[in-house]
């Protein structure tokens, strides 16, 4: 027997730095919108733009963070989803804005609305006033609702026609003041 054919036999596999793709595994596509806030983060980097690129880190943190309460490591969000995570992230600093507002820090209440700013041009452009009438009376006349006891059936088809562009408070508003 040749020594050099056995030490072939037995020399280790070969070292691949990026996991194998498991028998059977779909390829999940990245939505527009997270392909989007990839492209943006790239972006920023290249630009040495440090705001935006901690807006938009913080912004993937938690778009990671949903996809894994979703479904695990490597779960993908669809638009939507995305979508709704992105409003979740403006909506905390709106919070905050406020709240330093009222304690009078000024300074880090702009820095939250310049945060704002950054996040919302992930969003679709919000509904006018008069769209937003338009969207309730259409709701009201559908549900066949007469007093406040059916507010729960508008808001329901209102979140669903509205899909994000419209603040849940505001519709709300709209809808006991329609009602009442």
């Amino acid at each position: 027997m040749d020594p050099q054919s056995t030490a072939a036999k037995h020399e280790p596999a070969p070292h691949f730095p990026f996991p194998r793709r498991r028998a059977g595994a779909k390829e999940t596509a990245m939505s527009s919108l997270t392909t989007r806030i990839q492209d943006d983060l790239k972006a920023a980097m290249k630009a040495r733009d440090s705001e935006r690129l901690a807006v938009i880190r913080a912004l993937k943190t938690a778009l990671t963070n949903a996809a894994i309460e979703k479904g695990g490591l490597g779960t993908e969000l669809d638009d939507a989803e995305a979508m709704a995570v992105v409003r979740k992230q403006v909506k905390q600093r709106q919070d905050s804005a406020t709240q330093f507002h009222d304690a009078g820090r000024d300074e880090l209440a702009a820095r939250e609305e310049s945060e704002i700013a950054i996040l919302e041009a992930y969003l679709p452009a919000p509904l006018s006033p008069e769209e937003i009438s338009q969207l309730v009376d259409d709701a009201i006349s559908e549900t066949g609702a007469t007093g406040k006891a059916d507010m729960g059936k508008v808001m329901k088809l209102l979140q669903d026609r509205a899909a994000g562009r419209a603040d849940g408070r505001t519709l709300s508003q709209e809808v006991a003041k329609r009602l009442s």
